[in-house]
């Protein structure tokens, strides 16, 4: 049942019925957006100093606001903040209906002149989410850092390069990092991009049309260290595609970073034993005292479903509505801390687990076998001046010879080798070195020694560089 109630909400002159306890639940965020207290008061105060300019405030009334926003800050800082669930909506709610109890309503009232809540929200939504995106590009490049200083320390380790998870040709581990610290690489320069779209100044937009009183928002966007202004009104109040780029961007971090996971997980199983994890990254078993279970690769790679479903799902709510501003809207705000949140925990946590992880190079190196150097024993004919879908055929039969007679390809003596194709000669044997293979590899992106030490200044340069 509806319950009877003195109406006090910034938009109350119209209503005067009560309103559902259900709905008044239903409608508020007051719950999630009070961490953008800060931004909120910061922008009131931005907001303040322009009306002064206009005229709408004396220097007078703006040191007043000004202190009282000054004293809720600090409220909120110390958590001294009293809530007052029946007419705290919202962030923006809260903080005027204490300013009006700190210096007066009369001085209060006229802060909101010419401003609404929906360029509020999205002022308040942009300057948080731009400094997340600094703490998440600080994050990144350490966790990129870690990848390219194990690269060149480990640079001597080699192991097995898969496809379709079949052994395929010897490579370098650094060389397998590089591949991940480039895929992250690219997020960062993406996240860079992304920053600049996120660091548009919507607010003077108003309700949606715009303000009636000259309000000057490029003095606004300096003081709170916007790039541009949002230029049309309709747009700054309707665009929550800053939250939805920033989902899309963090989905693709966390693709990289499942799959990361996911090799390591591989890698890390008896079967293969190519890494050991932390103590600090690994939980045991409740049942099986020898267990040592892979939990912080599995959550991170459990939580790219997190991020990718807050995206789909904002992404539905927002299709269908029609401009400008729409409550749905409010349905970006949830997703978007826990996005940031989830990203942020993800990135410290990755960074602790490649810090901190064992590889054992003796597993890695036994995990290669001869027959990996079939391609090798291809481009030795080639070299040879024999076409390579000869020699590939050629590399085959040798394979189908190993086989049959039940042992390695290097122990196949050079007669052996000479059954199945007269032009191998004497040096044909030095094929079979697992160093000599990946030092072949020389090209630009190859896993050669110089290649390896090039893609990790390539990454070194991509972290210092901006967009």
């Amino acid at each position: 049942m509806a319950t009877k109630e003195t109406n006090t909400k910034l938009w109350g002159g119209r209503f005067t019925g009560s309103v559902d306890p259900v709905m008044m639940q239903y409608n508020e965020s007051l719950t999630f957006d009070r961490v953008f207290y800060s931004q909120d008061i910061r922008g009131s105060i931005a907001y303040a100093r322009a009306n002064t300019k206009t005229g709408i405030l004396t220097q007078h009334e703006f040191s007043e606001i000004e202190r009282g926003l000054k004293a809720v800050q600090k409220e909120w800082e110390s958590n001294a903040f009293d809530i007052k669930p029946e007419v705290d909506e919202d962030i923006h709610t809260a903080n005027e209906r204490r300013l009006g109890e700190i210096i007066g309503k009369d001085i209060a009232g006229k802060l909101h002149t010419g401003r609404s809540r929906n360029d509020q929200v999205a002022t308040d939504m942009r300057l948080w989410l731009k400094e997340q995106l600094d703490r998440l590009e600080d994050y990144l490049i350490d966790f990129v850092k870690v990848i390219t200083a194990r690269a060149e320390k480990e640079i001597d380790a080699l192991m097995p390069g898969y496809t379709h998870l079949q052994r395929a040709q010897p490579i370098r581990w650094s060389h397998w990092m590089l591949m991940y610290g480039s895929f992250f690489a690219s997020d960062l320069q993406r996240l860079r991009e992304l920053r600049v779209r996120v660091n548009k100044c919507p607010l003077g937009c108003g309700a949606l049309a715009g303000n009636p009183f000259g309000i000057d928002r490029e003095a606004m966007a300096r003081e709170l260290g916007f790039d541009g202004l949002i230029m049309n009104s309709l747009a700054g109040v309707a665009d929550r595609d800053f939250v939805v780029e920033t989902m899309q961007w963090g989905s693709m971090l966390m693709m990289h970073m499942s799959r990361w996971a996911e090799d390591l997980i591989i890698y890390s199983t008896g079967e293969f034993h190519f890494v050991q994890l932390a103590d600090a990254y690994s939980t045991g078993s409740s049942l099986m005292p020898q267990k040592k279970n892979p939990d912080s690769l599995e959550l991170l790679r459990g939580k790219s479903g997190r991020v990718f479903g807050q995206m789909a799902g904002l992404m539905m709510s927002v299709k269908g509505i029609p401009s400008t501003y729409n409550k749905d809207l409010q349905e970006s705000v949830e997703p978007m801390l826990d996005h940031v949140k989830t990203i942020g925990d993800s990135l410290q946590i990755a960074t602790g687990v490649i810090s901190t992880l064992a590889i054992d190079r003796e597993a890695m190196l036994a995990s290669l076998t001869p027959d990996m150097l079939a391609t090798d024993l291809a481009d030795y004919l080639v070299r040879k001046g024999v076409p390579f879908r000869e020699t590939h055929h050629i590399s085959g039969q040798v394979v189908a010879l190993a086989e049959r007679e039940r042992k390695p390809m290097d122990q196949l003596s050079f007669a052996e080798l000479q059954g199945v194709d007269g032009r191998f000669e004497k040096s044909v044997m030095e094929v079979f070195d697992y160093e000599k293979s990946v030092e072949m590899r020389s090209a630009k992106g190859g896993t050669s020694k110089a290649a390896v030490l090039e893609q990790i200044e390539v990454l070194r340069l991509a972290l210092e560089a901006k967009a």
